[in-house]
């Protein structure tokens, strides 16, 4: 490494301001400055108009990249705009209104075919209805509406692109603190299960997997704006910040290995115990890599000398309780080694937060295949014409769920305000159980709280006081969606109460009729969430077969020896994280689900676990490949290389047999496999020859423990269904 000049670093503020909440500031501050530059032309209920499509257009400004941000914050305001516009022209004509609720709800859900990230503009024109219906009855005679509700997109729409533009820098900076912030959380968590005293169990797997859940969520935000960023010197410091980050995780995952061997005695819970507290106090190294990059101070941790940091780590392991002449103290000089490992990368991340340069391995070209796509392809949108689709079922979910509640609204003795029994459904129903039970205890509390804010605003009767409360309503909602919803259910309500009583004053604030509308539009969605239902294991095969090929890619490219392969490595590494990640996130949601349709649990956390442990495997393979020069073992190491690939291939292929032989005698013989007598780096080939036939049994562990899912998928939802015939 070496030191560059210094880069101009940004206010504190923006360093520890979160980034979810710098974006609500954003939008709460543009859709305002709709609101006034609209009231100077056409007045205050004219400009609250104009302030909805704002607001609709607004749910899609998030903390990702300008070009993005535009395109999406673009589509969310044209939908809303269509459907204020469809709605508007329905008013007086109930029936057709309430078939055409339906039908701009199943459109609104299929923009989901393109993933989560149409999730806010797949919400625009479910608001968008419900805004339109709050307009008095004498502005539904006139065209003014709608072209103010485009004027309100389109201001916004301007101010989305400059806003995001100059935030650019602040989220690329917050997407890597919250990278290094889930990467320092998933140590801790590490080290708990490793003092867990059922360290393989479903229930100690849990919170690891849910770290590592978050974790890859974040790593891929974080991919989007750093890789994607202009070079520049600070841009290529924080890529080489979040590369090292995503290296950690592997190493992570490497320190785990063989600690099985030490068995369960006071001995091995020592070295674990050890093992554990050494990776905490590299969490907390991170931790204080993070505050250096806040605020711009070197990082100060406990191994400020590098010698020291090395006697630190190793006392941790090679001190433990493990008498000399115990075979199983050949190990700890491996643990050691690979606790060194991550520590030396934790190094070289406080080096780069205090502004040493590090070249990076990758082009920025090469860099951008790892970022989300950005395109819309229709092709997304044509495969989920099916009913198997969880998209398309959602989506007549959806539409069933919104036209019935309008039609119910209609007959109820407070049938003044419909549309507040729609958004209760729209903002309840989500795509999996899981999600809408959250969501349904959330909306109800938030609701409560929000409704006793706007009676006290109620007794100012002052508007300016409730215009101001209305804007930070839409930041707050805004800012909180994604993070703590029951904070956005608050905000929500009392930006949907003071709308209404801004574009309308003479109507009263309706707050029993909210709370009574809420409360049934929890129960209406909850009571839909079970028509056509997309339970998680109808997709779990599909995801199974995924993580196999996956798997077996990964294994393909970490073999290879050579470096012009870096780029495929990476992707294949990422690609096989994600495929973990996607069961591990339906297995996961399914915990909400009724009991007779839950996947099997114990087979799919055992199969994640296995696959972890395979690519930690992997890693290590990989890095003593790159370490390895030529040895009097070439040729067996050669030999057994390809022995390996193809039994790899073999185990990790969905479309070849499963050997029920070759899965047994890999067991077998990794129940006999017993490290070499000698340290690693007295004989590095006899240590990798090892740690290709372990990779191998564990290959077939894998699959095995995916047949298993598999067979349990299988059966779990045929017999229900022979019941009931």
């Amino acid at each position: 490494m070496q030191r560059e000049a210094p880069v101009a670093r940004h206010p504190r503020w923006r360093n520890r301001a979160p980034a979810h909440l710098v974006n609500g500031a954003s939008v709460a501050i543009g859709v305002a400055l709709v609101h006034t530059a609209c009231a100077v032309f056409a007045g205050a209920p004219v400009a609250q108009i104009a302030t909805g499509g704002a607001v609709c257009a607004s749910l899609a400004d998030g903390t990702g990249t300008s070009h993005g941000t535009w395109r999406r914050v673009l589509a969310a305001g044209a939908l809303g705009w269509l459907a204020s516009t469809i709605v508007w022209l329905l008013q007086t004509h109930p029936v057709a209104l309430g078939l055409a609720i339906g039908a701009i709800a199943f459109v609104a859900m299929m923009t989901m075919a393109w993933g989560q990230r149409a999730g806010p503009i797949s919400f625009a024109p479910l608001l968008a209805i419900v805004f339109t219906m709050s307009l008095p009855p004498e502005a539904q005679s006139t065209l003014e509406p709608i072209g103010w509700d485009a004027a309100g997109v389109l201001g916004y729409l301007l101010w989305s692109r400059l806003s995001t533009s100059a935030l650019q820098r602040v989220y690329r900076t917050r997407a890597l603190l919250d990278a290094l912030e889930a990467t320092a959380r998933l140590f801790r968590a590490r080290a708990d299960l490793l003092e867990s005293p059922a360290v393989a169990s479903e229930a100690a797997l849990q919170p690891w997997i849910g770290d590592e859940t978050r974790l890859a969520d974040r790593l891929q935000s974080a991919r989007d704006l750093l890789f994607t960023a202009p070079d520049s010197p600070l841009a290529r410091r924080e890529t080489a910040l979040l590369l090292r980050t995503i290296d950690l995780r592997d190493v992570l995952l490497a320190s785990r290995l063989d600690l099985d061997l030490l068995g369960d005695d006071a001995g091995a819970r020592a070295v674990r115990g050890r093992v554990a507290g050494a990776l905490r106090r590299i969490a907390a190294a991170l931790d204080a890599c993070i505050e250096a990059l806040q605020t711009g101070r070197a990082a100060r941790f406990a191994w400020a000398d590098p010698e020291a940091g090395e006697r630190l780590v190793a006392a941790s392991v090679l001190d433990a309780t493990l008498a000399p002449e115990d075979p199983r103290a050949r190990l700890l000089p491996a643990f050691t080694a690979r606790l060194q490992r991550i520590e030396s990368g934790v190094r070289a991340i406080a080096a780069l937060a205090a502004g040493e340069h590090e070249t990076i391995p990758l082009s920025r070209e090469q860099l951008r295949l790892f970022a989300a796509p950005d395109a819309w392809p229709p092709g997304a949108l044509r495969a989920h014409f099916s009913v198997q689709s969880p998209v398309f079922r959602h989506a007549i979910r959806m539409a069933l769920a919104l036209a019935g509640a309008y039609f119910i609204a209609r007959v109820l003795p407070w049938a003044s305000h419909p549309h507040w029994l729609v958004l209760g459904v729209a903002v309840v129903l989500r795509g999996t159980l899981e999600q809408t039970l959250s969501r349904r205890n959330e909306r109800v509390s938030g609701t409560v709280v929000g409704c006793v804010l706007v009676l006290l605003l109620g007794h100012s009767q002052s508007r300016g006081l409730m215009e101001l409360s209305f804007f930070i309503g839409v930041g707050i909602a805004h800012a909180f969606v994604t993070v703590r919803y029951r904070v956005t259910a608050v905000a929500a309500t009392v930006m949907a109460l003071l709308q209404a009583y801004l574009v309308d004053p003479g109507v009263p604030l309706a707050v029993v009729e909210r709370l009574s509308d809420t409360l049934l539009g929890a129960l209406l969605a909850w009571a839909f969430s079970y028509v056509l239902p997309s339970w998680e294991r109808r997709g779990l095969p599909a995801s199974i077969e995924r993580a196999l090929a996956a798997l077996g890619a990964y294994a393909r490219h970490s073999l290879r020896t050579d470096p012009r392969a870096a780029v495929e490595q990476r992707m294949a590494r990422r690609a096989a994280y994600d495929a973990l990640g996607a069961i591990a996130g339906a297995l996961q949601r399914s915990r909400a689900e009724p009991r007779s349709v839950r996947p099997p649990s114990l087979e799919l956390s055992t199969m994640i676990d296995a696959g972890q442990r395979l690519m930690a495997h992997l890693s290590v393979i990989r890095m003593s490949l790159a370490l390895r020069g030529e040895t009097q073992r070439t040729r067996e190491v050669a030999a057994a290389m390809h022995s390996a690939h193809e039994s790899l291939q073999h185990a990790l292929d969905p479309a070849r047999p499963s050997d029920a032989t070759a899965t047994a005698a890999a067991a077998r013989a990794l129940e006999c496999e017993a490290p070499p007598r000698v340290a690693p780096e007295a004989d590095p080939a006899a240590w990798l020859l090892r740690r290709l036939r372990i990779a191998t049994a564990d290959a077939w562990a894998v699959r095995s423990s995916a047949d298993d899912a598999l067979a349990r998928l299988g059966e779990e939802w045929v017999a229900p269904q022979a019941q009931r015939r």
